[in-house]
């Protein structure tokens, strides 16, 4: 591919990637309050946005440190919840077999659930891997930004408001929750019996355990019990 044929796909990767700013910025901004008000300090914070780039694992690492989970709890949980990553990496990566290493290895840290969505909706020409770079580079800048934003305004903004900012983790959730609960009730049931399911755990063991072993044992639940619908579209 010419540096020129390059460039663009870069470029058409980051004006793809621009719509994911407004989600991004102010998710970022909400976890990094998150992270202050729990005691991490404007470099922990940002660090942790830097190295980990995970929005939902950086919210439930805050949140199971204020409950003093151990780092042992918190590492499993993130990989459980990140478990997802691996197929979507590989996915990304199956398309970038003419590619260096570095490159791969970029591509599969940057990747997300929204940047996932948009490279695999692409057209088959612009899924390229110089595509792809462009497309993490704004969305891992605007993850940032908005972390850093967060970080410092956290001192200067008046209490109520960092206050409701702390149930942003559960509105991103059940932000992406509707959507498939609209369309497959079964998953709404599951939904609720890993509630319960955590909810009695938590009688018995340390509430980070209990979160871990809920969502192993009721996913393993859901792949008997939860059928995904076929795409209409694709019928």
């Amino acid at each position: 591919m010419s540096e020129k044929r390059k460039t663009t796909q870069y470029l058409n990767g980051m004006r793809s990637a621009v719509p994911v700013i407004l989600g991004f910025v102010p998710v970022g901004i909400a976890y990094a309050i998150m992270a202050r008000q729990a005691g991490f300090s404007v470099l922990q914070t940002c660090g942790m946005s830097l190295t980990v780039f995970a929005g939902a694992s950086q919210m439930m690492a805050v949140g199971m440190y204020v409950q003093g989970a151990s780092v042992i709890a918190m590492i499993l949980a993130t990989f459980i919840l990140n478990l997802r990553h691996l197929i979507m990496s590989t996915c990304v990566v199956n398309q970038m077999r003419g590619d260096s290493t570095i490159i791969k290895l970029l591509a599969a840290f940057g990747v997300t659930d929204e940047s996932f969505a948009i490279f695999t909706t692409e057209k088959k020409e612009k899924c390229s891997a110089w595509f792809f770079l462009g497309l993490i580079t704004v969305t891992y800048t605007s993850w940032n930004v908005g972390t850093l934003i967060g970080a410092v305004a956290s001192d200067f903004l008046p209490p109520i408001i960092t206050a409701s900012l702390g149930i942003a983790l559960y509105a991103m959730f059940i932000g992406l929750l509707m959507p498939s609960l609209t369309h497959n009730w079964k998953l709404g049931v599951l939904v609720v019996l890993t509630a319960v399911c955590n909810s009695l755990l938590t009688q018995l063991m340390a509430a980070s355990w209990a979160l871990i072993v809920s969502t192993l044992l009721c996913a393993f639940i859901g792949v008997f019990f939860v059928e995904l619908e076929e795409d209409p579209g694709n019928g």
